[in-house]
């Protein structure tokens, strides 16, 4: 069992920035693929971006030059940062540790880009 905590969600103006924190309690952290995911009011979760090592990362097309994941393995953190953000990117932000047969969730963050 892996748990899975998100932080750093919050209000922000468009244009701006954010940086998103999952923390995992697994000591086998660096052996899963870790995501982000998020999942706007009336639509389904989508793919963010995945990283397994800083040079084997996934973007979904609509945050590509805007966004970063990484990771720290040291801290079992993945972290996401956003920048020039939309009210597209409006949405609750979910964690995801992935195997090749299964996947671990966190509870979410929101995420609002409003003025």
């Amino acid at each position: 069992q892996v748990r899975l905590v998100e932080s750093g969600g919050d209000l922000v103006q468009p244009g701006g920035s954010l940086r998103l924190s999952c923390a995992a309690s697994t000591r086998f952290f660096s052996t899963y693929r870790m995501g982000w995911y998020r999942q706007a009011p009336g639509k389904q979760r989508e793919l963010v971006a995945t990283i397994i090592t800083s040079d084997s990362t996934v973007y979904a097309d609509s945050v590509k030059g805007r966004f970063t994941i990484s990771r720290d393995n040291a801290k079992n953190t993945v972290y996401l940062q956003m920048n020039s953000l939309q009210s597209e990117d409006t949405a609750v932000y979910y964690c995801s540790a992935q195997t090749t047969t299964y996947s671990y969730w966190g509870q979410g963050t929101q995420v609002t880009v409003s003025s």
